[in-house]
C-alpha cells in the first residue's frame, strides 16, 4: 500500500501526457486542414491528399514527368496537386498552355522561391534572370542581357563564324579517338559551352583543360541538384557584382546544357537509326558539299536536315515540365480560379507528345515536320523553348548553335554504334532535363 501514491501520481502523469499529445494531435491535424484547405469553388480538381505530406505522393520522384502526364487522364488538362502546404497547379495541352503563358502572360510570369537556390548562393535580391521574381529586376536584366548578346555578335554574321570554328574543333576532338568507343557528353560540353565563354570572356577554353573540365563537372552536379559593376545613382537598380555574377551563371547553365543535351540526343537518334543518318548525309552533300561550312542561310534548301533537329528537339523533349512559374496574382485558366502564389507546372510533354496533334508522337519520325512534298512546315505545337514571358532567353542562339554543329559534325563524320556493345537505350533520366542514358559511340571521317 505505501507504493500507491507512486503508482497513482505515475498514472496520473501518464494521462497528463496523453492527454497533451492527444491535444497536439488534434490541434496540428486542424491547422493542417487550415493550411490545406481549398475555398474556392472554382479551383482545379486534384488526387486525394494525406495530412502535412499533400497529394505530391502520386508523383514518382524518378520520372515525374510520366507521373504527371498519368494524373492527366484522370484529372483533366488542368488540376492541383499539394506539396506540403504550397498549391500547385498542372497545365497541360497546347491550348492550356497557351491561354495562361500567352493570354495571361503577367498573372503567370513569376518565379517561386526555393531554398535549394539559397544553398547555390542566391538571394533575393540577386537572382540573375532565370530566377528572379517577375518585375523591375527581371525586366532590367533580361534587356540587358538581350542587348549585350546582340553587341556580341549573336544573329550576325561573326558569331557564326565562331560557332563554326568551334564545330571543326569538336570535330577534331571526335577524330582524335581513332575509331575507338567514347562517350561524347563533355566534349559536346566543351564545345557548346566555348560558345559562351567566346561571348562572355572573349576567350575559349581547350577540350582537355582540367581547370574549365572541373567547371563543367560542377554544372553537371547542379543539374542532378535542381531537378555588374555598373554607376548608377539608383539605389533600387538591379545592377550590381552579385546580378552579374548570376546573370552570367544563367547564361552558362541555359545556353550549354540544354544545348549539350540536345546534341547528345541528336547522335544517340543517329546512330539508332542510320537510314535517317544517310538521308542527312545525302541532304547535306548535294546541298553544301563538302568544300565549304554550313552556313544558317542552307536551313532554306535542308528541310530534311532541319525537320530532324526539330524531330530531336520534340521527341528528346529535354524539358519535359518547363520550369516552374509562379502566379503573381489571381488568374483563371480554361474557367478555373487559380489565386496568388501558387506553383504551376507548365507540362510541355503533353504538347510535344500530343496525340491528337503529331503523326507519330512517341517515336523519333522527322516525318513530323515534313508536308506531303517532303517540304518542311512549322508546327505551333512545337514548344520546347516555352511560351510567354518566360520564353527561353537563348532560343536564337540555341537555334543557331544547334543546326551549325549538327549539320557541321554530319558533313563531316559518320556516327555509329560500337561492335560488341548493345544498342543504347532510348529513354531518358530526368534530373532537371530529360537527358540520354550515358552511351559510347565510334566515328568515322567520311
Amino acid at each position: 500500500m505505501e507504493f500507491l501514491p507512486f503508482s497513482q501520481s505515475f498514472l496520473n502523469f501518464h494521462s497528463s501526457l496523453t492527454l497533451l499529445a492527444l491535444f497536439c494531435t488534434v490541434f496540428l491535424l486542424i491547422f493542417d486542414f487550415i493550411k490545406r484547405r481549398k475555398v474556392w469553388k472554382s479551383y482545379p480538381p486534384g488526387p486525394w491528399e494525406l495530412p502535412f505530406v499533400g497529394s505530391m505522393f502520386h508523383v514518382n520522384l524518378r520520372s515525374p514527368h510520366l507521373s504527371i502526364s498519368k494524373l492527366r487522364q484522370t484529372f483533366g488538362d488542368v488540376y492541383s496537386l499539394q506539396y506540403a502546404w504550397r498549391n500547385v497547379v498542372v497545365l497541360n495541352g497546347y491550348e492550356v498552355i497557351k491561354e495562361a503563358l500567352v493570354k495571361n502572360a503577367e498573372a503567370f510570369a513569376d518565379r517561386p522561391h526555393l531554398p535549394l537556390y539559397e544553398k547555390l548562393g542566391y538571394t533575393e535580391n540577386n537572382k540573375g534572370i532565370a530566377l528572379a521574381h517577375y518585375g523591375r529586376s527581371w525586366k532590367e536584366q533580361r534587356r540587358f542581357t538581350l542587348f549585350t548578346l546582340r553587341n556580341f555578335g549573336l544573329g550576325k554574321k561573326s558569331l557564326e563564324e565562331r560557332i563554326i570554328e568551334e564545330a571543326g574543333f569538336l570535330t577534331a576532338a571526335f577524330q582524335s579517338q581513332k575509331g575507338q568507343p567514347f562517350n561524347p557528353h563533355f566534349k559536346l560540353n566543351n564545345a557548346i559551352s566555348n560558345v559562351i565563354c567566346s561571348l562572355t570572356f572573349g576567350a575559349r577554353f581547350d577540350y582537355d583543360d582540367q581547370q574549365f573540365l572541373n567547371l563543367l563537372y560542377v554544372l553537371e552536379e547542379n543539374r542532378h541538384l535542381e531537378g555588374g559593376l555598373w554607376g548608377e545613382e539608383d539605389s533600387d537598380s538591379s545592377f550590381n557584382e552579385g546580378n552579374l555574377i548570376f546573370t552570367t551563371l544563367d547564361m552558362f547553365l541555359a545556353g550549354t546544357e540544354t544545348t549539350t543535351t540536345t546534341l547528345r540526343w541528336a547522335l544517340l537518334y543517329m546512330v539508332l537509326y542510320p537510314d535517317i543518318q544517310a538521308k542527312v548525309h545525302e541532304e547535306i552533300d548535294r546541298v553544301i558539299g563538302k568544300d565549304r561550312d554550313p552556313t544558317l542561310k542552307d536551313q532554306l534548301e535542308m528541310p530534311f536536315t532541319n525537320a530532324v533537329i526539330h524531330e530531336v528537339q520534340r521527341s528528346g523533349d529535354i524539358l519535359p515540365l518547363g520550369v516552374l512559374h509562379m502566379t503573381c496574382k489571381d488568374a483563371e485558366v480554361m474557367g478555373y480560379f487559380i489565386p496568388k502564389r501558387t506553383l504551376i507546372m507548365t507540362n510541355l510533354s503533353s504538347v510535344l507528345k500530343d496525340e491528337k496533334l503529331w503523326e507519330k508522337p512517341h517515336q523519333f519520325y522527322p516525318q513530323n515536320f515534313l508536308d506531303a512534298d517532303s517540304k518542311f512546315v512549322k508546327h505551333q505545337a512545337f514548344l520546347p523553348f516555352s511560351l510567354g514571358r518566360r520564353v527561353c532567353l537563348g532560343e536564337q542562339l540555341a537555334r543557331m548553335e544547334l543546326f551549325l554543329f549538327f549539320t557541321f559534325l554530319m558533313q563531316h563524320l559518320t556516327f555509329r554504334v560500337p561492335q560488341g556493345i548493345h544498342k543504347p537505350k532510348e529513354d531518358g533520366e530526368l534530373a532537371f532535363t530529360l537527358a540520354p542514358y550515358p552511351y559510347k559511340i565510334c566515328v568515322e571521317t567520311r
